[in-house]
């Protein structure tokens, strides 16, 4: 699954829109982590995570501070999770995750762009029972054996390990995500390639020609939608 992972995270970025939506996506993020769990970061591990992603990602540290200040001065909006779950051509399908304060708003940007590709939103539950909801790190350049030993050491369990190229992946129970998450940066945080909750397909499938330009309009319209947070699906060459 190692391989096939980093092919999505490159699909995603590949598909993603400009800094403003990377910044305002990684915002969110932190101001829900913060709402829900405290502003001091060693304290609050989500934020701690949210944080670190969004460095990552070469968000400013002022973008970070003021979603921060914004639970401090009771400023913020009152974002809801969604999730919605459709089907496109061939077998494909997908995942999209949003974070809104106005759901009719968001329902309606999410079904347009389902519409005007030719796809197909489904209900709840219509997608997603085929795919599995995991944590997911990727380490570069660490042994798996030592990798192994971390883990069996803090009493820590995990679902898969798979070593491809350079490349450590472990796949992990959401439950146990923030628990090895302290474990793993602790020992090999100059390592952490990614470390992030996701949605993995179970059943996969390419696309061509037509079917391949309808999902991938479909994806980039998804991505122009302020309020999507996060886009899963199982097509391999997009």
């Amino acid at each position: 699954m190692g391989r096939k992972f980093e092919v999505r995270k490159a699909s995603m970025m590949k598909t993603g829109l400009a800094k403003a939506k990377v910044y305002s996506r990684h915002s969110k993020e932190i101001y829900i982590a913060a709402k829900s769990g405290g502003t001091e970061a060693e304290s609050n591990l989500e934020l701690k995570r949210c944080i670190d992603k969004a460095k990552k990602d070469n968000v400013p540290a002022d973008v970070i501070k003021r979603a921060i200040d914004k639970v401090n001065s009771g400023t913020g909006e009152d974002y809801k999770n969604n999730m919605y779950e459709g089907f496109g051509p061939n077998g494909s399908t997908i995942i999209v995750e949003c974070l809104t304060d106005n759901a009719n708003r968001t329902i309606s940007e999410v079904k347009n762009a389902f519409t005007k590709s030719n796809n197909k939103i489904g209900v709840a539950g219509s997608v997603s029972h085929m795919y599995s909801n995991v944590g997911v790190f990727v380490l570069s350049g660490v042994d798996e054996d030592e990798v192994v030993e971390c883990l069996i050491d803090n009493d820590l369990d995990v679902m898969d390990i798979e070593v491809e190229d350079d490349n450590t992946t472990i796949t992990c129970d959401i439950a146990d995500f923030n628990a090895i998450r302290t474990v793993l940066t602790s020992k090999f945080e100059d390592k952490i390639e990614a470390d992030e909750i996701t949605w993995l397909s179970q059943i996969e499938t390419d696309l061509q020609g037509e079917d391949a330009e309808s999902f991938e309009k479909m994806i980039n319209m998804l991505n122009e939608c302020d309020d999507v947070q996060n886009l899963f699906h199982n097509v391999t060459n997009i």
